[in-house]
């Protein structure tokens, strides 16, 4: 009955379409900037890379705050788009780190060097040859980047303003509040005690339905990364 109250709500399949658009789109951006970020990062022939470096390590500890960070995307144009929404995500300093210890670790520079030798460039020796290796490193990064842009509400709640463009995340938290809001006005409400267990009961299922729709996505992809993902978290953990 909780699932059938639940899928019942139009709002719930916006919000499906909206979110996919968005966690889909998104993921594909930011595993590519990420990726590419962290190898040219990894690669000592990069011009003023520690620099940079020190750069993307500084954002981490310090930023300008949500007002400044919200003029600067009215200044855009980019409020209430859905562009916006995809490309929020797509930057994320930890990942890029995380990419860039992989390659310095894992990628031999004697691999790079015989490439180089036999008149491989820099761009078909990451597409060809450090791409292709990087399986469990991409899996990670995607199975990140897919779960932060899946649960992330706090940006399209504040840059958002036409429902129609509500990821589920937003829709969730609307239901959740109605219900928390139907239990309390049937709690003082004088309504008979048995009707009220009722009630509350049945609040109950919806909340717990709603929990369940919100992770069955994220339950059902993580199996088919979950090799890669023990094999990339362990990457640069023991050092022989």
């Amino acid at each position: 009955m909780g699932y059938t109250r639940v899928f019942a709500d139009q709002r719930i399949w916006q919000g499906y379409l909206n979110t996919l658009l968005y966690a889909g789109v998104g993921t594909i951006l930011a595993v590519l900037v990420q990726v590419m970020a962290g190898y040219a990062l990894s690669r000592k022939d990069l011009p003023g890379r520690n620099g940079i470096m020190a750069y993307f390590v500084f954002t981490m500890y310090f930023g300008g705050g949500l007002i400044p960070f919200y003029l600067v995307v009215k200044d855009l144009g980019l409020v209430n788009s859905r562009f916006l929404m995809i490309i929020l995500g797509c930057s994320s300093v930890y990942n890029i780190i995380i990419v860039r210890s992989f390659f310095v670790t894992t990628l031999p520079q004697e691999l790079q060097e015989a490439a180089f030798i036999d008149g491989c460039t820099n761009q078909r020796f990451f597409f060809s040859v450090a791409l292709p290796l990087s399986k469990a490193i991409v899996a990670v990064i995607a199975l990140y980047a897919l779960v932060a842009q899946w649960n992330s509400y706090f940006n399209a709640m504040i840059f958002l303003t036409e429902r129609a463009k509500y990821p589920l995340q937003l829709y969730l938290r609307e239901i959740l509040l109605s219900a928390k809001t139907y239990e309390s006005a049937t709690a003082t409400s004088g309504m008979d005690a048995e009707a009220a267990l009722m009630m509350e009961q049945m609040v109950e299922v919806v909340k717990y339905g709603v929990i369940v729709v919100s992770t069955l996505p994220i339950i059902l992809i993580y199996p088919f990364l979950q090799k890669y993902f023990v094999q990339g978290v362990m990457i640069g953990a023991i050092k022989g």
